[in-house]
């Protein structure tokens, strides 16, 4: 029990485990990417650029400060969802603030800094990985699933690639089922792909979010309170 007039703080341990996402966790992330991209970077854009423009009247600097604010609770909150849906752990990376001179601290602290550059990278980041989720997914499933839906299209036929002038023409369950199997043997890499993206998702978002390599040695460990 801590004694009188004892600060109640948390310690955080720092977890070197390699990430292992699952693959509807890492699906799910990889496609929200792009509207947190969009979010973050129209959010810290406009905070910058307004605030910057007119801190030499003051008005600008209440901008700057919130941008800061939310560069550091953004950053746990993306620790959070990475935790939740990619099941890798992050390290918190800020030292405790001290009792005099936060904002100082705050601006001075790598880790604030570090969080601002991963949310503007998520925006390109996250076109990138929609884009391929999209894709991988749409073509193996609609390959997969040919024989079941080719009735219901126009004509009850599928016609590849120029509708008026087709390459290839399905219009039977036994024509469909060669592309069924292209598309089961898609879908299986389809997963593997999302596992692997969801997995080097986490760990660029351990880079940017975490301590760095050089506040890591062993059994340290980082105390959690404070930060914002």
């Amino acid at each position: 029990m801590p004694m009188e007039g004892e600060d109640m703080t948390t310690t955080i341990n720092v977890d070197g485990t390699r990430p292992r996402p699952p693959v509807v966790g890492s699906l799910v992330y990889l496609v929200m990417n792009l509207v947190v991209g969009i979010g973050a970077f129209v959010t810290f854009a406009v905070l910058f650029s307004v605030g910057i423009g007119t801190a030499v009247v003051w008005v600008g600097l209440p901008l700057l400060a919130l941008a800061i604010i939310l560069c550091r609770v953004g950053g746990q909150v993306e620790r959070a969802r990475v935790y939740a849906l990619l099941d890798t752990y992050i390290a918190m990376p800020h030292e405790p603030l001290p009792a005099t001179k936060r904002w100082q601290a705050r601006v001075k602290d790598p880790a604030t800094w570090k969080s601002l550059t991963y949310f503007v990278l998520l925006l390109p980041i996250g076109i990138a990985e929609f884009s391929v989720m999209v894709a991988a997914w749409s073509t193996s499933l609609g390959l997969f699933a040919l024989p079941v839906y080719f009735r219901y299209l126009p004509g009850g036929e599928y016609r590849m690639w120029d509708w008026n002038h087709p390459w290839i023409v399905v219009d039977s369950t036994f024509e469909a089922l060669p592309f069924a199997l292209v598309g089961l043997a898609l879908l299986a890499g389809t997963l593997v792909l999302t596992k692997g993206m969801g997995a080097a998702h986490a760990r660029f978002a351990r880079m940017m979010l975490g301590p760095s390599p050089r506040s890591v040695d062993g059994e340290r460990t980082l105390v959690a309170g404070g930060v914002m």
